[in-house]
């Protein structure tokens, strides 16, 4: 027995199966309560998202200076179109009165203000975020809401600024753990149900999945409490749909090769010791493409981003864990009857071999040539798509998919007052020059006026208002303005920050990080591809298909957004997003494909293993395809239109190439490029095998040879 057949051997023996088993119920008895406390673990303040070393995040920080709590401006609205009445003023007056007391405000309360038309008012009420982020802030605003509501007398009212804003943008993430994890259990469970057809067999695996993610989140919560690990809402809720839709893919795979091999061996643990052996190098590969790419993550400028990265990559590990020890030891503990009403009888043959996975290949096999360039045209044809895809990022209106009180209130305010009221730039620089610093501020195009300058110690700090929305591309640009002139001062030391300071450099950061980030990700994979298949041409043909799937999935993306769902264009880290998800997901469905064709090729040459693969994992993988892109697709369920966007790409990138590339292209490619595709390998040196020929002793005989000689 060979060292790697003793050690996949190990999780199916006939004790060993009891100690894992007993292992993962230990562990999770341990995990689950830990796994309870991740959401409280959560750091959402504004900082965790934003590049570290940007010129806003750095304001952030030192503003707390003169802002011990961490405050953020409400903008409470009225408006009257046949124009604002003395009752309306005394009415905004006692409303003002009542927001000074509130328990959650810190600071004076300014206003109320008449617009310049005399149809509105706006007063500006600074709100504690207090010590949960955002998560804080709709119990704080939806009682400011509550206040100016209740005798309006006709008015209307509305609250905005960066405290409505965030306050509506957490509603929308409230319970994003539980939403997401409902419903991808539920389309896991009937995807189950439809690739297994067992009342029983799709128990185990979401079983071992669900394991997964509880130990995953109970290590994370760890990390993220003792070891300084960020975690926010969105690495928390990518994290739920990448175990259970990763964790599902590995469990399929590997009983697919169970079953397989349950028709070969006549004792279960053996066909389960063969199925690791075999299946287990591809689950590890497919993991560890995964891991990689997520860990490169880890070098982003921005927080969010980088913060994503090791979070994902726990959880894939775990997921790892589980589907290579407790889901064997549990199918071997269970027994054949867990497949039930087709059990897989020894000796019976096995069906995938002469299904309609093989006749495409045997299809494809007649003229691969034509079917690969025709592929590759049709999927560069959906690439144009491209030349539509906007992401430079969303304005706050673009940000939901729906039309919340805080975007009503900003409309509002952009119509009755300067744009960029309620969403101010904030500027420190030395006390000793903080009156020059606020002259040359006020002196820029783009810029209404500021406040007086506050000062503590050797430092000043004052806001300026903005002529234009503080989330267009004037307000960024007059940020631009103000830097480059307060920065002329190099005395003074000032900084400019605010909210539009924060898009600007949020955006910067994440297009450096796109730039930087995909060429990292695809050499990792290249590297683990060409270890993998120990060949340099088919690890480069694999990335080459990847890529082609994640631009065509980009493109369709982008005409569905632009002409179908109207979206006003794409956040600016969504091509990052699907691309690492994409290209580190996509790729798995090319190591399943591709490690069991060269398995097949050993017996039967390249093109006659191509269709033996491709027969062999067809059914298996276009199932996990479709559970992946299901589970990505749950995102779409969120009312924020920078998750429903990448739920859409990488569910349809996933379809793609689960359905296309895998399938057609890549099986298209092997056998046109036949022994040359394992190049540099002993495997490229060998003479074609003519179709429908096999070496001496064929596939089957040798796999169960090396079954049996690996004993378990």
């Amino acid at each position: 027995m060979s060292p790697s057949a003793r050690l996949a051997a190990l999780p199916c023996g006939r004790r060993a199966k009891w100690v894992v088993l007993a292992f993962w119920l230990v562990l999770l008895v341990v995990a689950f309560p830990l796994a309870g406390k991740l959401t409280d673990a959560e750091d959402n303040e504004a900082s965790s998202w934003l590049p570290g070393n940007a010129e806003s995040t750095q304001v952030l920080n030192e503003q707390r200076v003169f802002f011990p709590v961490d405050i953020a401006q409400a903008v409470v609205v009225y408006q009257r179109d046949s124009g604002i009445t003395p009752a309306d003023r005394a009415e905004a007056a006692e409303d003002a009165a009542a927001f000074a007391g509130a328990p959650h405000v810190r600071g004076p309360v300014i206003g109320p203000q008449v617009s310049a038309d005399g149809k509105a008012m706006q007063t500006v009420v600074p709100v504690d975020i207090g010590t949960g982020g955002w998560r804080d802030l709709p119990s704080a605003v939806d009682s400011l809401r509550e206040t100016a509501a209740e005798n309006s007398n006709g008015m209307s009212t509305h609250v905005t600024g960066p405290a409505g804003i965030g306050a509506d943008q957490s509603e929308a993430f409230e319970g994003i753990d539980s939403t997401l994890l409902f419903a991808t259990v539920t389309v896991v469970i009937v995807l189950l149900l439809l690739t297994y057809r067992s009342p029983v067999l799709w128990l185990l695996p979401l079983l071992s999945a669900a394991a997964a993610l509880f130990v995953a989140e109970a290590v994370i919560y760890l990390l993220a409490a003792h070891a300084g690990l960020t975690v926010n809402a969105q690495s928390a809720g990518i994290l739920i749909v990448l175990v259970l839709g990763a964790g599902t893919d590995y469990a399929l795979l590997l009983t697919a090769r169970y079953r397989e091999e349950l028709r070969r061996h006549e004792d279960r643990h053996e066909a389960m010791a063969f199925a690791l052996h075999r299946a287990g190098p591809a689950i590890l590969a497919s993991s560890a493409t995964v891991v990689a790419s997520m860990l490169c993550l880890m070098v982003a400028e921005m927080n969010s981003t980088s913060g994503l990265g090791p979070v994902c990559a726990i959880g894939v590990l775990v997921a790892l864990a589980a589907m290579l020890t407790l889901l064997p030891a549990s199918l071997v503990i269970v027994g054949r009857w867990v497949f039930w009403p087709v059990r897989p009888a020894y000796g019976t043959p096995e069906p995938t071999r002469t299904g309609r996975w093989a006749h495409i290949g045997t299809w494809i096999d007649r003229r691969p040539r034509q079917v690969w360039i025709g592929t590759a045209v049709a999927l560069a044809i959906c690439s144009i798509g491209l030349v539509s895809l906007n992401a430079t990022g969303l304005s706050t209106a673009g940000t939901f998919t729906g039309k919340p009180d805080s975007v009503v209130g900003q409309q509002v305010l952009a119509e009755h007052f300067p744009g960029g009221t309620g969403a101010p730039l904030t500027v420190i620089s030395k006390a000793a020059d903080a009156q020059q610093v606020r002259t040359v501020t006020t002196a820029t195009e783009g810029v209404a006026g500021a406040t007086p300058y506050l000062v503590k110690g050797d430092q000043a700090l004052f806001q300026a208002t903005l002529d234009d929305p503080p989330d267009s591309q004037a307000a960024k640009d007059t940020v631009d303005r103000v830097r480059a002139n307060v920065h002329a001062l190099p005395q003074a030391d000032a900084q400019v920050g605010g909210n539009t300071a924060v898009v600007l450099d949020a955006g910067r950061a994440a297009g450096d990080d796109n730039r930087m980030i995909i060429p990292i990700v695809l050499a990792v994979v290249l590297a683990v591809l060409a270890v993998l298949l120990r060949a340099v041409v088919a690890p480069l043909v694999l990335i080459a298909t990847v890529v082609l799937s994640y631009t065509a999935a980009l493109g369709i993306s982008a005409f569905v957004f632009t002409h179908g769902f109207h979206f006003e264009g794409e956040d600016n880290a969504f091509p990052l997003f699907v691309f690492v998800f994409l290209v580190a997901l996509g790729i798995d469905y090319n190591i399943f494909l591709m490690t069991r064709v060269r398995e097949e090729s050993l017996h039967r040459g390249t093109r006659a293993g191509a269709v033996a693969g491709l027969a062999a994992t067809g059914g298996v993988i276009t199932s996990a395809g479709l559970i992946l892109a299901a589970t990505f697709g749950v995102l779409g369920t969120l009312p924020i239109v920078g998750f429903a966007e990448i739920g859409f790409a990488v569910a349809l990138g996933v379809l793609l190439d689960t359905l296309v590339v895998r399938s057609v292209l890549v099986t298209a490619l092997t056998m046109d490029l036949d022994r040359h595709m394992w190049w540099p390998s002993h495997l490229s040196r060998r003479p074609a095998v003519p179709p429908g020929a096999t070496t001496s002793g064929g596939s089957t005989s040798g796999a169960r040879g090396t079954a049996q000689s690996g004993g378990g």
